[in-house]
């Protein structure tokens, strides 16, 4: 098992080094405790979203994932955040479009720049990780269809949310009292 954790490793910090982290400053600056985040992904991304809503809130934003029954209408000025790895998965550009119609702010993440979500969103970050398409401009994997570009929406959603923490001086405490206590 050493040898398979080593490999995703070494994979993920390959995508990393050739990422260009601009965007996620950009990122950062929009996460505004008076800002409404809204989260959308499918499948695996999905999972990701979800992962990073639930940082997200324990952080004391107010954040709701797109697709669940308690998520209210989108307004003019939320913030959207979409994650999809090929950029191509309907539902999610479908929720960009929208959220950029009323007026929301479009944040992307994935690996395609030129993609269908590229191009409604207002601001890209691209990771250059392998997705189940496998095109040239992403990164080489051993992984199975999505893995690597998964593990690394993960790290960095988590670096994200380290990076604000620090910032607003968000105590481990304060982040556990906000953790579910029903379970």
């Amino acid at each position: 098992m050493k040898k398979e954790i080593s490999i995703i490793l070494e994979e993920v910090n390959g995508v990393f080094n050739k990422m260009d982290v601009g965007a996620t400053e950009l990122l950062l600056q929009q996460l505004q405790p008076a800002t409404r985040v809204f989260i959308v992904g499918e499948g695996r991304s999905g999972f990701m979203a979800k992962a990073f809503a639930m940082r997200l809130m324990h952080l004391g934003l107010n954040v709701f994932v797109v697709g669940e029954t308690i998520s209210p209408s989108l307004l003019k000025g939320d913030l959207i955040i979409a994650i999809s790895g090929s950029g191509s998965t309907n539902s999610v550009i479908s929720v960009a479009a929208k959220g950029r119609d009323i007026g929301c702010k479009v944040f992307s993440i994935t690996t395609n720049n030129q993609s269908d979500l590229a191009n409604v969103s207002n601001e890209v970050l691209v990771i250059p990780a392998a997705t189940k398409n496998r095109l040239n401009h992403e990164t080489k994997s051993v992984q199975p269809l999505s893995s690597l570009f998964d593990q690394c929406v993960h790290v960095l959603c988590d670096a994200v949310c380290l990076n604000y923490s620090l910032s607003q001086s968000i105590s481990h405490e304060l982040t556990y009292s906000k953790h579910s206590n029903v379970e």
